[in-house]
């Protein structure tokens, strides 16, 4: 008797977790019936918000539902990523981050721990970070600049879009790997940074490509290296960072992440879409106009780009004893 309700329960609780599993799966066929926030933890105008917001076009057209795009910008990405956090896990909010996910949650060690609240969708594609130094100093390349940098320890300025970003850490990583100290001076935006850099003010920045690219070709600026690991198909005269600093590398990513929780079947659904979308013609011409190649995969093969980013850069956080603000 005892054997038989046992079985009965068992093939309750079954049944039932077929009848959640066929609903999960219907909601994410019929997902989205409203319009959807997209959070960009950045002020308009950036790499984050330009991709996102040609991103959100194209899953408006492709859903019928409107795809909004949500500027949340301040102290270093991590408003709008505590924001993401705390959002109700139904689909109706994700967010579209850069790699300056990883270096902030590395550096600001927040409450909310988006490592482990946050969750990765897709990637949507990535970019180098560029060594460019203002025309003033004299180094026409890496080794100079080196160089230059030794012979003036504490003396040059170099500018980023803020304390614990991804531009602040790329270039502690150069200057912890190369053993050389330069000054650093923070801004709130990769804008002002520019600003001040194509002033004279800072003398370099380890930048992105989408805002230092027109400079390179006007001469306000002289790029000296590009830290992936290849040569960059924009710029292919310039060198590595890795041909003067062995295994440096960094790559500046953007992709789409959504709270912790939300359904399996939605990630999905997001995930095959936008992949769909990546392979599109005009959607390639726009990412590669702004430096960036096409990536896309699974949520697994993004999971593993963010955790090992993260890693890497807790490591330079430490050595480097960099506090937040």
């Amino acid at each position: 008797m005892f054997a038989v309700s046992r079985h009965r329960i068992v093939a309750g609780v079954l049944a039932g977790s077929a009848a959640a599993f066929a609903l999960l799966s219907a909601h994410a066929q019929e997902y989205p019936v409203k319009p959807v926030r997209v959070i960009v933890p950045f002020a308009p105008g950036g790499g984050s918000d330009i991709t996102a917001r040609q991103i959100s076009h194209k899953l408006t057209e492709n859903f019928k539902q409107q795809f909004l795009v949500d500027n949340r910008g301040g102290a270093a990405g991590m408003i709008g990523m505590e924001l993401t956090a705390k959002s109700p896990a139904d689909g109706y909010t994700i967010m579209i981050m850069s790699g300056s996910f990883s270096a902030s949650s590395a550096t600001h060690k927040p409450a909310f721990d988006p490592i482990n609240t946050i969750i990765p969708v897709v990637e949507f594609g990535f970019t180098p970070f560029v060594l460019s130094v203002h025309p003033s100093l004299p180094s026409k390349t890496t080794k100079e600049l080196f160089a230059l940098a030794r012979s003036k320890p504490g003396q040059l300025v170099y500018a980023s879009s803020g304390v614990g970003g991804l531009t602040h850490l790329a270039t502690e990583l150069m200057l912890n790997m190369a053993k050389l100290e330069m000054i650093h001076v923070p801004y709130k935006s990769t804008g002002a940074a520019m600003s001040d850099l194509l002033s004279g003010q800072a003398q370099l920045i380890v930048g992105s490509l989408l805002p230092t690219l027109p400079h390179f070709q006007t001469g306000k600026l002289r790029p000296l290296a590009v830290t992936t690991a290849k040569r960059w198909y924009s710029l292919p005269n310039v060198p590595t960072m890795a041909e003067t600093l062995p295994a440096y590398e960094v790559e500046l990513w953007f992709g789409m992440m959504a709270p912790r929780g939300t359904p399996g079947p939605v990630i999905e659904r997001l995930n095959t879409t936008v992949n769909k979308i990546l392979q599109e013609v005009d959607m390639k011409k726009n990412l590669e106009a702004q430096g960036m190649v096409p990536s896309g995969g699974a949520p697994e093969r993004f999971a593993k780009r963010i955790r090992g980013d993260y890693e890497n850069w807790v490591k330079v956080v430490r050595e480097r004893n960099i506090k937040p603000e």
